[in-house]
């Protein structure tokens, strides 16, 4: 989570235990956990709201699905696919051994 591995957790906590002390340390460790669970839940209160908002076509919304970089994503991957299939169309069928292909004079 935000690229803090371990050492570094390790680090920010004997800090803390430097500054704060390890009797105060609980209650800003309790203080935190509050403030972390009011944020989510308005961030819920948020996509709640905008979901009854937008109306029951969005009943599913998801704010990760507004971020640019899926949405880009997904249109990519869709037209590649749809570029297959198309590609798949129009390839011609293949020859069987011994065959011998169609000869087109104008085009040589």
């Amino acid at each position: 989570m935000f690229g803090v591995g371990l050492p570094e957790m390790a680090v920010i906590a004997f800090i803390a235990v430097l500054v704060f002390g390890p009797d105060r340390l609980p209650g800003l460790a309790q203080q935190a956990g509050q403030m972390l669970r009011k944020a989510r839940s308005l961030a819920n209160n948020a996509r709640d709201e905008l979901r009854t908002e937008l109306g029951p076509e969005f009943a599913d919304l998801e704010l990760r699905d507004l971020d640019p970089r899926s949405i880009v994503r997904k249109h990519i991957i869709e037209a590649m696919e749809e570029g297959d299939e198309a590609d798949a169309r129009r390839r011609s069928p293949r020859l069987a051994d011994g065959q011998i292909p169609p000869y087109d004079v104008e085009a040589t």
